[in-house]
């Protein structure tokens, strides 16, 4: 009888909780290269560089959804520790980075810097990782520069805080929009396709189809009933 051994897939991901706030920074890799990428480390650094060598991964860039401490407060340590770039978010959120020192001394993560990305993101960007790509998608609505990263092949998606299992990223925040939201959402996210797998900014992953079909704030049966 004859077994076939099923492909590798061309990523794979690992999330690490990090800060007093639980934010799931997302370790992402080429499987052919075991060229990593960092997804919103906002801190906890040492930490994730362990969980590097655990894997044996080499550390090739640092990917900011949105400029909020929990996500951005550790990049600049990270950049400065492996010399790596950081890509990300979109230019709007330039105002959240250029607060991480001030909210970093109110929520006791004294470590926590601003800095400035090697690369700002545009919708429609992509981004290399090793022998992969990912696709870059420009979501306002939570911070007016929030990116989200997506892999197509793998159907497989790091959406910070835009979407979460059964909820929806705030939008109480400066520059935040409800509707903004909505629109990322229902217009960028869903195309995608319910197949996909989604890493929120914090709990549990889950996947477009899933949100689609029960999450109160944004399923086809409560958007239809607006």
């Amino acid at each position: 009888m004859d077994h076939q051994t099923a492909p590798e897939p061309p990523i794979k991901a690992l999330v690490v909780p990090v800060t007093p706030l639980s934010q799931n920074c997302t370790i992402v890799w080429c499987t052919k290269t075991k060229r990593a990428a960092i997804i919103d480390p906002g801190g906890d650094i040492q930490r994730l560089v362990g969980v590097l060598e655990q894997k044996g991964l080499t550390l090739e860039k640092i990917w900011i959804t949105h400029g909020h401490l929990d996500h951005a407060g550790g990049a600049s340590a990270l950049k400065a520790l492996t010399g790596v770039i950081i890509e990300g978010p979109h230019p709007d959120d330039q105002f959240w980075i250029d607060d991480i020192d001030q909210s970093g001394a109110r929520w006791g993560m004294k470590e926590a810097r601003s800095f400035v990305p090697d690369r700002w993101l545009m919708d429609g960007d992509r981004v290399r990782l090793g022998e992969t790509e990912f696709e870059v998608y420009h979501c306002p609505g939570h911070t007016p520069g929030h990116v989200i990263f997506f892999h197509r092949e793998a159907r497989f998606a790091q959406v910070g805080d835009v979407l979460f299992a059964g909820s929806v990223g705030r939008t109480d925040f400066p520059k935040g929009s409800y509707s903004d939201l909505i629109a990322s959402i229902t217009g960028k996210l869903w195309p995608l396709g319910d197949d996909v797998t989604f890493v929120p900014g914090h709990e549990r992953l889950s996947t477009f189809g899933a949100e689609r079909r029960a999450n109160p704030f944004v399923s086809d049966e409560a958007l239809a009933a607006i």
